[in-house]
Formats: C-alpha cells, structure tokens, sequence
C-alpha cells in the first residue's frame, strides 16, 4: 500500500461497498487502459464501466467496488479517473459480500475475432469446436480482447494467417496480458516470438497467462521469451532482430517516439501492426514511420480505433538498433490495451 494512502478502508474489511461516479465514454476507455493509483492499494477496487443508455453514447457510468469502506483518499483516486464529475456527488453504499473480480468477469462476454476466441474463466464451458481459444482473465494487465485496439490486433493478426502470411522472427512490445503475442505463436508456431513491457507487472501477468494457456515461456522451440524494457531497450530484443513481424499495442505518443527503433528492427518486407491510437491520430502516426521507409498497407476500423498494418520498402536503407537500455520514452506502458 502506498504510504500516503493511509486507512483507506474501514477495519470491517469483509463489507462489500460500491462507489458509482457518471463518467464520459473517453474517460471510461482510458480507465479500460489504466485505474493509476488505483492499482497500488492492497487489495485494489475491481473497477468496472458501462453505458446505460445507448442514446446518450457519452453518458457513461463509473463503479467501483471495494472490499471495506473507502476511505476520503481513495475516493479522492476513484474521482480522478472521471474529471468530467469533479462536481457531481458520488454514490456509495455497502453491498452483499460477494468477489466482486469474479462477478465482474461473468459480465465479460467472450470476445470472438476471426479465428481467435479470448475468455474468462465464467465462460470457459463455452468454447466453441474449432476456434484458437485463450483464457484471459481481466486484472493488472491491459490486453484481455475486450477493448477495440486489441480486438483490432486479433483480426489483423488472423487476416495476415488467413491469406497465407508467413513469420519466422516476431516481437509483441508493449504485450500487456500476452494475448497477442499468443496470437502470433499460434498462427506461427515455428517463429521466434518475444514478448515486452515496460511494466514488470505485465510481464508477471504474462507469464501467468502462458501457464494457464499452456504455452512454454523460454527461448526454446515454440515458446514466447519475455522480457521487461522499454521499447526495444534490451540486448536480447536487439539480438533477434530483424523482425519480419513486429506489434506494438501502444498509445499513440510512444508509438510516435518509437518509429525510429520500430522501423529499424523490422527487415525490408517485414510487417508492423500499430494499435493503441484513436482515429484523429493515425495520419500522425503513419507519417512518424513513412519518414522511416514503411509504407501503409492495410487498416482495420474498429470504432474510434484503427489498428494499421505497415510494411517496411524493400528499398530502405538498413539502419542498426542502439544498444542500450534508455530510449528517452519516459515511463509508459502496454496495451495496452
């Protein structure tokens, strides 16, 4: 618990209370991405947001469940998530005890994207024949498939299978849960597949996930490495470029700051799939890389979301990846997503 979050919560810490704040579609899309400080409190809130009414597609809701009542400092932290409410009251009560995390995850529908079928363990009965499926449960990490930039990134990740693409070097950066860099084992089951975050967190989280999946964590044959840097800071992500398919789940700024290091790590005709940015930002992105010799290939709209799919000219000029750990990037994290 962080030190200047004193007594956030009652001594009664097996009472259940929910605190329920209105909130704009953006914000409740960023809380998708991030709680902040809200994930530093033991044990954190489960965190959860909605729109109650579809004819008011801005007006959404904001709930928070905590396992004890809390106290002034983390409503203080629930409140910052939702500036657009910074002068309406919020609502708090106690409720039954329940686990709200579980209950939370029975509304998680499964996500189904192309050949790809994510879910959490209240729906793992229900997995059709003949799908890739994963178990992801939503927690600390970004990336379980229900926000659009990942969904984005499954469908392209199966449309390049679908038509026939093939991989041997591939790196998910800014892989958040893993899913995606999952993905991409699958469909090409004999590649090199790395996977990075700048948060050790999502590594942890990774990891578990691979163990639940069954899938092998390592530099051997047929399983995903892990490695915890920023961007493509680390020798061992050096080491294995070039890359013939990079992906990076991001947020729009990083992948801007990243074009440089990206576009050198992927070979001449390799792919790079970009995600993590809103509609508004995406000729900025584009751009950021085409100064580097990529070239837009293909785009999937999912929303405000564009997942994009560069290619690297067979014309460009070889450039060498730095290697040191300090990109300049500050501290930003995955998917992300």
């Amino acid at each position: 618990m962080s030190a200047d979050l004193p007594d956030w919560t009652a001594t009664q810490a097996s009472e259940s209370w929910k605190l329920v704040l209105p909130c704009t579609k953006a914000e409740a899309d960023a809380i998708a991405e991030d709680i902040g400080a809200l994930a530093d409190l033991d044990p954190p809130p489960t965190v959860m947001t909605s729109e109650p009414d579809p004819a008011r597609p801005d007006d959404w809701l904001l709930e928070a469940y905590f396992e004890g009542e809390p106290g002034a400092a983390a409503i203080r932290l629930v409140r910052a998530l939702a500036p657009s409410a910074d002068r309406v009251d919020y609502e708090l009560d106690r409720v039954p005890d329940a686990d709200w995390v579980t209950l939370s995850q029975a509304f998680l529908e499964p996500i189904v994207a192309g050949r790809f079928f994510v879910h959490t363990a209240a729906h793992a009965d229900a997995v059709p024949a003949g799908v890739t499926a994963f178990h992801i449960e939503a927690g600390r990490a970004f990336g379980t498939g229900h926000h659009e930039t990942t969904t984005g990134c499954l469908h392209m990740i199966d449309g390049l299978k679908t038509r026939g693409h093939r991989f041997r070097a591939i790196a998910d950066i800014g892989t958040g849960t893993g899913l995606l860099a999952f993905a991409a084992r699958a469909c090409w089951p004999r590649a090199a597949v790395i996977a990075s975050d700048i948060d050790p967190i999502s590594i942890a989280v990774t990891a578990e996930n691979a163990a639940m999946n069954a899938i092998p964590v390592g530099t051997g044959s047929g399983a995903v490495a892990l490695v915890t840097a920023p961007g493509l800071a680390d020798p061992r992500l050096i080491a294995r470029a070039p890359y013939d398919l990079l992906i990076a789940n991001i947020l729009a700024g990083p992948l801007i700051a990243l074009a440089p290091a990206l576009s050198a790590a992927l070979q001449p005709g390799g792919s790079l799939i970009l995600a993590g940015l809103l509609d508004v930002q995406a000729d900025r992105v584009t751009a950021a890389y085409r100064r580097h010799g990529l070239r837009l290939a293909e785009r999937i709209d999912t929303g405000d979301w564009p997942t994009l799919r560069l290619v690297k000219r067979l014309s460009a000029r070889p450039r060498t990846l730095p290697a040191r750990r300090d990109t300049g990037l500050g501290d930003w994290s995955s998917d992300g997503a």
